[in-house]
């Protein structure tokens, strides 16, 4: 039997374009098909696998996704969601689209589309168990596998707000897909982020010093700052809170049970510090 076209999903129908050819597209027993027949399937998760010729394999797999499930689950990063979700209610009107690149579990675009009751979202991300839980994630929010490197499956100018959370960025893409009006929304980690885990536990990713400066030097000629907030504070961490922490994390890719068997290694509290900033497009 074929899948059927999740609500959320056939919203976008509008604004999707074939990544083939940058046709419309339009649903067709179990999938999303352009005029010239290139086909893309809707998984039985909700999803829509956009994704043509070689697969990115950035994403979180099973466990990295289960483990962000879970910690995000426990509220320590609520301060980060709400901040998110202001800056994009603030920049959009009750109807509005808000694209989230890099969705992860559609933990943010959920938070927005809870603040903007109008609002219709949409998660990209090459993760598909990521993607399961996007789809899920609010009623209004639909998710695709895509790449975010490459020309996003979007038509020019239909996104109010376009979220970048903890995510790689195409600034040149999000500036296309953005109405004039629109704003980008970037989170990024301080220096400080998650301080007490980076000093304890080997193989931790470094936050590169420089990180600002490229951010800057990449989106100054498409985009510019609007206003930026500064969350940062501290909150306790239970050994499992502290391990899905890690494990959802790019660091989980360098480290093994092993490495974090020291019950030591691990804090009982961490710092939270990220940046948050509005962008218009210029």
């Amino acid at each position: 039997m074929p899948v059927s076209l999740p609500p959320a999903l056939a919203s976008f129908l509008d604004l999707l374009r074939c990544p083939t050819c940058g046709a419309g597209l339009h649903p067709d027993r179990g999938a999303l098909r352009c005029p010239a027949g290139h086909t893309f399937d809707i998984s039985r998760h909700g999803y829509v696998s956009l994704l043509t010729g070689a697969r990115a394999t950035s994403g979180d797999d099973a466990a990295m996704a289960r483990a962000r499930d879970r910690f995000l689950a426990t509220g320590r990063y609520r301060p980060i969601r709400r901040t998110v979700a202001h800056l994009a209610a603030h920049a959009v009107p009750g109807r509005s689209t808000v694209v989230d690149v890099g969705c992860g579990t559609g933990y943010y675009l959920a938070g927005v589309l809870e603040q903007v009751p109008g609002a219709r979202g949409l998660g990209l991300d090459t993760s598909a168990r990521a993607l399961r839980a996007t789809a899920r994630a609010h009623e209004r929010a639909a998710a695709a596998a895509w790449d975010v490197f490459r020309r996003l499956p979007l038509a020019d100018g239909t996104a109010d707000v376009v979220l970048d959370v903890f995510a790689p960025r195409n600034p040149s893409e999000f500036h296309r897909v953005l109405r004039p009006g629109g704003r980008l929304v970037v989170v990024r980690p301080t220096g400080r982020h998650l301080l007490e885990l980076r000093g304890r536990v080997p193989g931790m990713v470094a936050i590169d010093p420089a990180k600002e400066r490229r951010l800057h030097t990449a989106l100054t000629p498409f985009f510019e700052a609007a206003g930026t907030e500064l969350v940062q504070y501290v909150t306790s961490l239970t050994r499992p809170e502290a391990l899905d922490l890690v494990g959802m994390t790019p660091s989980a890719r360098h480290l093994n049970g092993a490495d974090l068997g020291d019950h030591g290694l691990l804090p009982d509290q961490v710092t939270v510090s990220v940046l948050a900033t509005a962008y218009r497009p210029r």
